[in-house]
């Protein structure tokens, strides 16, 4: 059994949706975000870097771990699974894993941030993180072009991207003149597994701003600007 310390983030969804697809059974503990939980003692002695997502491992001496990058790694090499078993395949997975969370996450990430979460509108940073995040999509999708997958079979590092991508209108973003993404967007967005974990630990409407959308970066702006 896994522990699964989470928040509905692109970044929990990540671990989540890897677990679904692994089909491995594993419980849920909400880190509330939106007020502190993160921050507890409790949790930071888990993960010093007081952020989402976490697992503790059971099965395997209680072996924990933090990063949503690391820990896919980790369920994908515990499983043999949603990995390729050959030296090139593996890392054709780990450049794009790197590449989202090196690049996308935290692009998109500042766009959100400064879009939608900041307290004053810098018309610069919004438009120096949102254009490189479509610059970023745009690789994606002239890599799409010919593949149903970003590597071989559907991997960690579809799930990785699929995190973020779904959600890009929260960065004010849209992808109508990126069809291969789209298309992708979509097949992935299909996935039973996948739009399961999207809802852990509870649904979200962050791909679509709705009537809670003042609410809710309200309450974030709290946490941005600590």
């Amino acid at each position: 059994m896994i522990d699964l310390y989470t928040w509905a983030t692109p970044n929990g969804w990540k671990v989540s949706a890897t677990l679904e697809e692994l089909g491995l059974q594993y419980n849920v503990h909400p880190i509330d975000i939106m007020n502190g939980a993160q921050n507890e003692p409790d949790y930071v002695a888990i993960n010093p870097n007081a952020r989402i997502p976490t697992i503790i491992d059971r099965e395997n001496d209680n072996f924990t771990i933090f990063e949503s990058g690391a820990i896919m790694m980790y369920l994908a090499e515990k499983t043999n699974q949603l990995i390729p078993g050959d030296a090139k395949g593996r890392n054709k997975v780990l450049q794009w894993l790197m590449f989202q969370i090196g690049g996308l996450g935290p692009m998109q990430g500042q766009a959100n941030i400064f879009y939608r979460y900041f307290p004053e509108k810098i018309p610069s940073a919004i438009e120096r993180y949102q254009n490189e995040t479509m610059r970023l999509y745009g690789i994606l999708d002239t890599h799409l072009k010919d593949r149903e997958y970003l590597v071989g079979d559907f991997s960690i590092a579809d799930i990785a991207h699929w995190s973020w991508t779904r959600i890009h209108r929260w960065a004010g973003l849209e992808i109508e003149e990126l069809p291969h993404l789209k298309r992708w967007l979509g097949q992935i967005e299909a996935r039973p597994a996948c739009a399961k974990g999207a809802a852990v630990p509870h649904a979200t409407t962050y791909h679509e701003p709705d009537e809670n959308a003042d609410e809710m970066a309200t309450a974030i702006q709290s946490i941005v600007m600590k």
